[in-house]
């Protein structure tokens, strides 16, 4: 057995989500910078697993964050209920009518094409979800009277600012106490750290957080940036993954942190925006499992991809307890929310499995 889950009669939730929901701006086939009008959704690193379980797999789902108490926090609420995310976890923050206190955070997202990559420009100073403190969530409820199997949570929330860091802390220890199986996607993002104190920073907060997560997340740049491991015979100036030095990078990894159960990465070869090499690997048990290969996959919004795959890879160890039906199901899940616009997946489990199964995209009629 990989992972020793609590009963389902036992929990009001089967996974909750702790992380910042974010409005996504999204100028379509345009440009930010040359925009004149903008879809919305919602979006959010952590957030998005949550709503990839429950809207393609089913699984009954929260999210723990924080809005200011305004129209567009109500909007981002209206958003998470369409998904069928609960929201009673959610703590609402009075809006002083300016945003010199607290604030909603907005992404603005442009998809890549063909030479030009995507762009993500942020403006979430100040929000909400980043001044959460120890103490604000009630952890002793969520997870004592409520019940939860699984607490998913990652380095974009714990790199919003110290408190958040602390916050992460708090919910994983609680986590533990209780029996939930916990995972956390190191999700590296330079520009969250860099002027916090950049990579050391970042090491110096993940490796406590290490200490307490049964699946870790993560791609080759995660775990040198926020852990400190080296790829042996791997070069920065080198476009391929030494995929041998990486997995026996990995066997040290869960030496220092034997407290993993399970460590899940997707393996991306970036040839144009719109076209990537897609699969991922398992590592647990001190062996490893191949997930599916799909190269030359067409890109439509590759944002939230890395997200899909985590849903899916959870949907897999909750259900089948199998590395290698996990990892499977995450790169398909993964791939198809790279199909479509926005942050989070439109995929039904039927169609995620007709991957697994290589079907192929002919019309369904």
């Amino acid at each position: 057995m990989l992972l020793k889950l609590k009963d389902k009669k036992d929990c009001a939730f089967d996974m909750i989500a702790l992380g910042e929901v974010m409005l996504r701006l999204d100028p379509g086939d345009m440009r930010v910078k040359n925009a004149r009008s903008f879809r919305v959704w919602e979006g959010g690193g952590e957030y998005n697993v949550a709503r990839g379980l429950r809207r393609c797999f089913g699984m009954k789902t929260g999210v723990v964050t924080a809005f200011a108490d305004n129209e567009i926090g109500r909007l981002c609420e209206d958003f998470i209920l369409q998904g069928g995310v609960d929201t009673s976890m959610i703590k609402w923050v009075p809006y002083d009518g300016i945003g010199r206190k607290v604030r909603n955070g907005l992404n603005f997202t442009e998809r890549g094409f063909g030479i030009r990559g995507a762009v993500g420009v942020s403006d979430r100073g100040n929000t909400a979800a980043s001044q959460l403190k120890v103490g604000d969530i009630d952890w002793e409820y969520i997870f004592g009277t409520l019940g939860v199997r699984w607490l998913h949570t990652g380095g974009i929330f714990a790199a919003l600012s110290e408190t958040t860091a602390e916050v992460v802390i708090e919910a994983v220890k609680t986590a533990k106490k209780y029996g939930t199986i916990v995972s956390y996607d190191l999700n590296y993002r330079p520009s969250l750290w860099n002027d916090i104190g950049g990579k050391e920073k970042a090491q110096e907060v993940n490796k406590e957080i290490a200490k307490y997560i049964d699946v870790m997340i993560g791609n080759e740049e995660d775990f040198t940036a926020c852990l400190g491991f080296e790829i042996e015979g791997n070069d920065e100036n080198l476009k391929e993954l030494n995929l041998d030095g990486y997995v026996k990078m990995l066997g040290e990894v869960c030496k220092t942190y034997p407290n993993f159960k399970v460590i899940a990465t997707t393996l991306r070869t970036v040839k144009t925006a719109s076209v990537n090499d897609w699969s991922a690997i398992c590592y647990a048990d001190g062996k490893v499992y191949n997930g599916l290969n799909l190269p030359g996959l067409e890109i439509y919004d590759r944002v939230g991809g890395g997200d899909s795959f985590a849903s899916g890879l959870i949907y897999g160890l909750m259900t089948y307890d199998d590395a290698q039906a996990a990892v499977n199901y995450g790169v398909a899940h993964g791939a198809y929310a790279m199909t479509t616009p926005g942050d989070t997946s439109t995929a039904s489990l039927k169609e995620v499995e007709n991957i697994i199964g290589g079907k192929g995209a002919r019309v369904a009629r």
